[in-house]
């Protein structure tokens, strides 16, 4: 774990969650540093969204701190905005920043009302607790249903990159999803960092999807101190937050709740990019395909399916469909294969499905995406209680 330099973080136990386990982080830059965020499109946003949101406006794209807490989405309550405001502010006073310098999030449990005293109380001792080495509780502290951690790391041109990231059930993109946060001590410019966040965004988290539900909390944020004195090329620093952020959104994938099979979907051929993301996306949001995966049913026909009302225009004489490397339709009929030593291969814990449109097109994507199962209605039926 090679983390980047000027930056600590501290978490604990604020009594947010029901079970006795860390719910409040704090991600802090020793610097004001650049800072660049995606947000849900969902229309229903959390405070903290928006007031986060507001801070970078205020401020053109300078932060020193992220505030995250779990259990509370603060969202569709009453007092939510009050609540945001009013931890941002209590977080600034204690740092000693601007409240604008303080970027909010919060996950968890959508329409209960937040105590704002959990956390202003916890700030005092979340704060003596910042170090450089506790970026792992901090990762810890923002999991709900998760099963496993989710970090990653690279490096452009010397200079380090961190990301943490929560999620496993509410997961579709439409600009991030889940809660993500990713630290570097590259220099690199406002602007610039949000560009290249836009562009890593579309290649990750927006090619992701666990369950078709987008979340009113969605967040994906990332901070540039510029300690290491580094400005990498453009092109390297791109590399390197794409491979970090596509890193983190195969592992929601991989524990998707209830999952037990990662799926890639490629697909190649199409008009242009945006007609074979529509068509992955129709793929992997399929029930059926989904489900299919899960019973390793080697049933393209529900591939087909929903390719064809993905809205991309193909033309299914052209189409070739593969599952684990094995042929399974050819020119949108089916083509011979042991079904019986495909129902073994589709039982392995990592599953592909390739869609090839034989023609000119050169549209092309990868998706991620996992299995459904009875597991998913086990984890979400009593998700309240």
């Amino acid at each position: 774990m090679n983390l980047p330099l000027g930056f600590r973080y501290s978490a604990l136990y604020a009594g947010i969650r029901k079970a006795a386990k860390p719910d409040l982080a704090l991600i802090v830059s020793d610097t004001p540093a650049s800072a660049a965020a995606v947000f849900t499109t969902n229309r229903v946003q959390a405070a903290p969204v928006k007031l986060s949101r507001e801070n970078l406006v205020q401020t053109g794209g300078v932060a020193r701190a992220v505030l995250v807490n779990a259990g509370n989405a603060n969202c569709a309550t009453r007092t939510g905005a009050k609540v945001a405001l009013a931890t941002t502010r209590a977080a600034a006073k204690t740092l000693g920043c601007k409240a604008a310098e303080i970027l909010p999030s919060s996950t968890g449990v959508i329409g209960m009302e937040l105590d704002p005293n959990l956390i202003t109380n916890a700030l005092p001792a979340l704060a003596e607790g910042l170090t450089a080495g506790k970026f792992l509780d901090c990762a810890d502290a923002i999991l709900t249903t998760d099963l496993v951690r989710k970090v990653a790391y690279a490096e452009a041109g010397g200079a380090r990159l961190a990301g943490m990231t929560k999620g496993s059930g509410m997961i579709h993109p439409g600009m991030a999803t889940t809660l993500a946060y990713v630290v570097t001590d590259a220099v690199v410019s406002p602007t610039v960092l949000q560009s290249c966040l836009k562009v890593a965004v579309g290649r990750s988290y927006n090619r992701l999807s666990v369950d078709g539900d987008m979340s009113t909390n969605d967040t994906l944020l990332v901070l540039a101190n510029g300690a290491s004195g580094i400005r990498p090329k453009r092109e390297e620093f791109q590399a390197a937050l794409d491979e970090v952020c596509q890193s983190l959104a195969k592992q929601i994938a991989r524990d998707g709740e209830g999952a037990q099979k990662f799926v890639e979907i490629e697909v190649s051929g199409a008009k242009d990019e945006a007609s074979a993301t529509r068509i992955a996306r129709a793929i992997a949001n399929s029930p059926l395909v989904k489900t299919a995966i899960a019973g390793s049913d080697a049933n393209w026909g529900r591939i087909l399916c929903a390719a064809g009302y993905s809205g991309a225009t193909f033309e299914p004489e052209q189409v070739d469909i593969f599952l684990q490397g094995v042929k399974v339709c050819r020119r949108g009929l089916a083509a011979p294969f042991d079904e019986a030593a495909l129902k073994t291969r589709l039982d392995e814990k990592d599953c592909s499905i390739r869609f090839l449109i034989a023609g000119e097109g050169k549209g092309s994507c990868r998706f991620w995406t996992c299995d459904l199962t009875h597991g998913y209605i086990d984890i979400n039926a009593s998700y309240r209680t």
